[in-house]
């Protein structure tokens, strides 16, 4: 079993560490590494995970998960990366920074597999999408995918997509929030208590959800058992589409998209 280093234990590296120990990955496997005396302290009363200097981290683990911020990756592989061993992985989870970034501080023929994933990691229900840089093989990824099972689903993706992939999952719960929360706000309009409107949008949600994963079934097969001729839902979808709102989401995701390069435009 590897042992892993998650190297800059803000909140999605604490996302990490508490989804492998639930998993049953052993607390002596799991080293962390943090900038503030008082964060390392948190994390070793928390969770039993021993914290590192960075230098201390690079010479136990054999996996190194780089759970940075992007604009703070720079310092930190000028620091570290000259002085990663032979032989170790790299996993980064610094959302927009291709592999290629972290190849130009690393020693040649480091393996780097870039991940992307989302904040229902907290509740075991992510999506994470794994890919391989140049050096990297299906016996990286296979790790990468160890990791991450704990998490939710993971899928594996050419490099090439990950922008696409951080503006549809990578930044879709925020999407759902904002759609649940207007149709909260919806609710109270129509004269609703906040609570059950509350209620009501959340659990329609959380069963839409899961038959849209279990049923097999397209999404607009699902839409039309639900829309009877001149009903209410027809209603309701025609003024949805008058309002522009698929192309709004289009457009979107396409800002989403493009912010992402330009993350790792900035990067390069």
């Amino acid at each position: 079993m590897h042992t892993i280093a998650v190297i800059g234990t803000g909140k999605i590296g604490e996302v990490l560490l508490s989804g492998l120990l639930r998993a049953g990955w052993p607390v002596g496997r799991l080293l962390a590494t943090a900038r503030r005396p008082e964060r390392a302290a948190e994390i070793t009363e928390r969770y039993g995970v021993r914290v590192l200097s960075n230098e201390a981290a690079l010479a136990e683990a054999d996996v190194f998960a780089i759970a940075v911020k992007p604009q703070d990756a720079g310092a930190l592989m000028s620091e570290i990366g000259p002085k990663v061993p032979a032989g170790k992985l790299i996993v980064s989870l610094c959302a927009g920074l291709p592999t290629g970034f972290f190849a130009k501080f690393l020693p040649e023929g480091t393996p780097v597999v870039r991940v992307m994933t989302n904040t229902p990691a907290l509740v075991d229900e992510a999506m994470t999408a794994i890919s391989a840089g140049p050096h990297a093989t299906g016996e990286h990824l296979a790790v990468a995918e160890e990791m991450f099972k704990p998490l939710g689903a993971t899928i594996r993706v050419p490099e090439s997509q990950q922008d696409a992939v951080t503006a549809l999952s990578g930044s879709g719960p925020a999407y759902f929030s904002l759609l649940v929360e207007a149709m909260i706000d919806a609710g109270i309009l129509l004269g609703l208590p906040r609570q059950v409107a509350h209620e009501l949008i959340v659990q329609t949600a959380i069963g839409s959800a899961v038959m849209l994963r279990d049923s097999g079934e397209h999404p607009v097969k699902l839409r039309e058992a639900v829309t009877s001729p001149a009903g209410t839902t027809i209603s309701a979808i025609r003024e949805l589409e008058n309002h522009g709102v698929r192309a709004a989401l289009l457009a979107a995701l396409e800002a989403a998209r493009d912010r992402a390069r330009e993350i790792a435009e900035q990067s390069s």
